[in-house]
């Protein structure tokens, strides 16, 4: 049988429950601002995610075919047997992306795609929040050729 308010049971008085409320109060203030901060970081890793699975699919559209698809194809060869250009020989069943579908970067833009590319054996970019070519900090392009 269990007594209430007998000597050998304690609760919490309530200093002891300012003080919580005080340190809750204090580690709010210094995480909230830094979490409101990252969500356009983790656009910009999203994207470079994003484009290594793309680059990934590209390099296996090379393996079975023997090139890359050209501008003109882009990367609606990956998920569809290009109609024009140089046809693949070996297109694989099913596409070469997940879902079926090329991915839009983060902000919602499509990823320019140029084969043969200015700086590797093809160009991926996403420009960014803002979709334009050029801009700095947020709204700076993304590359894959900059990608480790």
């Amino acid at each position: 049988m269990v007594k209430d308010g007998g000597p050998g049971e304690h609760g919490f008085t309530l200093i002891e429950i300012m003080v919580v409320i005080v340190i809750l109060g204090i580690l709010a203030g210094l995480i909230v601002p830094r979490i409101m901060g990252r969500p356009e970081e983790a656009r910009r890793i999203k994207a470079q995610i994003q484009m290594k699975s793309i680059e990934t699919a590209l390099k296996l559209y090379k393996l079975d075919n023997g090139s890359y698809p050209s501008t003109e194809q882009g990367l609606q060869a990956l998920i569809a047997p290009p109609a024009t250009g140089r046809l693949p020989g070996r297109w694989r069943e099913g596409g070469y992306l997940e879902k079926g579908r090329v991915p839009k970067d983060p902000w919602g833009n499509d990823y320019v795609y140029l084969s043969p590319g200015s700086h590797i054996d093809f160009d991926l970019i996403s420009f960014g929040a803002d979709g334009d070519q050029r801009g700095d900090g947020k709204d700076a392009d993304i590359v894959n050729w900059e990608i480790e």
